[in-house]
């Protein structure tokens, strides 16, 4: 039964992907509202301009989050905010950087929505954007040209001044990304 399951939901697991990272990337932007703008929820105490790290924290969800949910440059911005959940949660939950340690735990000391968000983002930034995103509107097929692209010299394959798909062989076009 669960092959049967498994066989019909492996068809959908590109749109899913997409699904996943407009969810978690609008998620991120209301946290950047939440701390630039106070809105949908007012934070309890508002955050002043400039300030460390809450206010830059919420630059980075506002920008990071509008690309990830548009799928803009996704890998990039999804690594980027990998590495802010996890200052965050390095500063912030189980302070070591800043402060006397608190428990270890994600569960114990609060830590565990940081946690969730810097290893979504890493899944993001691994998988790429799906295909509902601009990355994948902007993409050419592999071996291809850009339209309006002209690739001429010594460095140019056969087939480039055509527009048609080129075929790399070798060992490390098994490892090229589609």
């Amino acid at each position: 039964m669960t092959s049967n399951l498994d066989a019909r939901l492996a068809g959908y697991s590109a749109p899913f992907l997409s699904i996943f990272r407009i969810v978690f990337g609008l998620m991120f932007t209301m946290h950047g509202t939440q701390k630039l703008f106070g809105w949908p929820v007012a934070l309890p105490m508002p955050i002043e301009a400039g300030s460390f790290p809450m206010w830059w924290a919420g630059v980075l969800e506002l920008v990071l989050g509008i690309l990830i949910t548009l799928g803009l440059f996704t890998r990039i911005a999804a690594f980027v905010a990998s590495g802010e959940m996890a200052f965050a949660y390095f500063y912030s939950h189980w302070p070591p950087l800043n402060g006397p340690p608190a428990n270890f735990w994600p569960l114990v000391n609060g830590g565990e929505m940081a946690v969730m968000y810097c290893f979504a983002f890493l899944l993001l930034a691994g998988m790429g954007a799906g295909v509902w995103s601009v990355d994948a509107r902007r993409r050419t097929r592999v071996g291809g040209v850009a339209p309006g692209r002209v690739v001429t010299g010594t460095a140019a394959p056969a087939g480039y001044a055509t527009g048609a798909p080129v075929r790399r062989g070798g060992l490390l076009s098994r490892f090229r990304r589609r």
